[in-house]
């Protein structure tokens, strides 16, 4: 393959570096929590080249594929023998730290996470390997201050962390109205106010921020506070469909190990098949996984109309995660990458052609 320019300037480096600090400022931390999920195998489970996968994701209904698959032993039936450790993450940079430690293997997660990953480590890191989620993501407003979109100006809007997937796109949103924000400070037009997803709600409530750029479920939350949904961000993509959850794996791992990972992603591609054909099924699964790793269940309220927007699939949606690459260019948050070779999904394309199905494209952005 060709491996990718470091074409990252100083203030990259500088906001990418910050991001660990800014996460841990806004609670976040930058700690993974295992989760204690350790999958039971099958007496007569055939052991693959390893005896263990180490698993990452977050416990967020976008990662809903990782959450049922586990949750409903599909993935353990994939890999018979070999065992799943599974490790719960709430940012994405903590999440490629441990990829790059080597304390996980596999991970699911955003896209801009993963460039920044990819791009960070000159293209020696990972590799995008699938697809998991599209859409759910909403711009929600409180009614009483925000009546139509031309009222998002002036006010003070939230999102999970600077330069994360749901802040490059309300970035890039706000620059097509011809608006301007200080990307890193989050002043102008708009105040832009990176915070937890986990306090976003109080805030609202308080009235602290008018509004917020966010996903699911906290979109849906903000809505049950009384919040409205201006935007959903399906709307503003080709086809209504943009990525919103990658599976990521450690070249190291995928080069050491290909038939553990085809057996997740057959896991995986089994798991969205089964969450489209049970929907109500899937989405109790997946509630079920969310109140064992949180203490608490997502209401019905709650849950209903943030299961409803998000699509679960195996195409990564290649160009789209490029078109994500160039609104973080166009807010001033990265410089041009070389994304050439972050994706190889030949293992997908071979778990798909056995199942009968249509190989998905890498938009000229594939491993050679």
């Amino acid at each position: 393959m060709s491996a990718a320019r470091p074409l990252t300037t100083l203030r990259t480096i500088a906001v990418i570096a910050a991001l660990p600090l800014l996460l841990t400022a806004c609670g976040y931390g930058s700690e993974s929590t295992d989760d204690g999920k350790q999958t039971k195998v099958a007496a007569d489970g055939k052991k693959l080249s390893t005896d263990e996968v180490r698993i990452g994701y977050f416990p967020n209904l976008t990662h809903a594929t990782a959450l049922v698959g586990v949750q409903e032993g599909l993935f353990q039936k994939e890999l018979g023998g070999t065992t799943i450790k599974a490790s719960t993450f709430n940012a994405g940079p903590s999440e490629i730290e441990a990829l790059n430690s080597g304390s996980i293997d596999i991970g699911w997660i955003g896209p801009s996470p993963a460039i920044n990953g990819y791009t960070k480590s000159n293209g020696k890191s990972l590799r995008i390997i699938s697809g998991s989620a599209s859409g759910g993501v909403k711009l929600v407003g409180d009614p009483k201050k925000i009546t139509s979109l031309k009222d998002v100006k002036g006010k003070k809007i939230a999102t999970p962390q600077l330069g994360n997937t749901q802040d490059v796109a309300f970035l890039n949103w706000i620059a097509d109205q011809g608006w301007k924000v200080d990307a890193e400070s989050g002043k102008g037009d708009v105040s832009v106010l990176r915070m937890d997803n986990k306090v976003t709600p109080d805030a609202f409530k308080s009235g602290s921020i008018d509004g917020a750029w966010v996903p699911e479920p906290t979109a849906s939350k903000l809505v049950a506070e009384g919040g409205r949904v201006l935007l959903d961000e399906s709307d503003l993509w080709p086809g209504k469909k943009f990525v919103i959850t990658n599976i990521i794996v450690s070249q190291k791992f995928l080069k050491e190990h290909p038939d553990v990972v085809e057996a997740v992603l057959r896991g995986s591609v089994k798991t969205n098949a089964w969450i489209n054909a049970n929907p109500d099924k899937a989405k109790a699964s997946a509630n079920a996984a969310l109140k064992e790793l949180s203490g608490k269940a997502l209401p019905a309220d709650v849950l209903d109309p943030a299961w409803k927007s998000i699509t679960f699939l195996d195409d990564p949606l290649a160009a789209t995660l490029d078109s994500e690459a160039d609104h973080a260019v166009k807010a001033g948050l990265l410089e041009k990458p070389d994304l050439k070779g972050i994706y190889d999904l030949a293992p997908l394309n071979k778990v798909l052609k056995a199942d009968g199905r249509n190989e998905v494209e890498d938009a000229g952005l594939g491993a050679e």
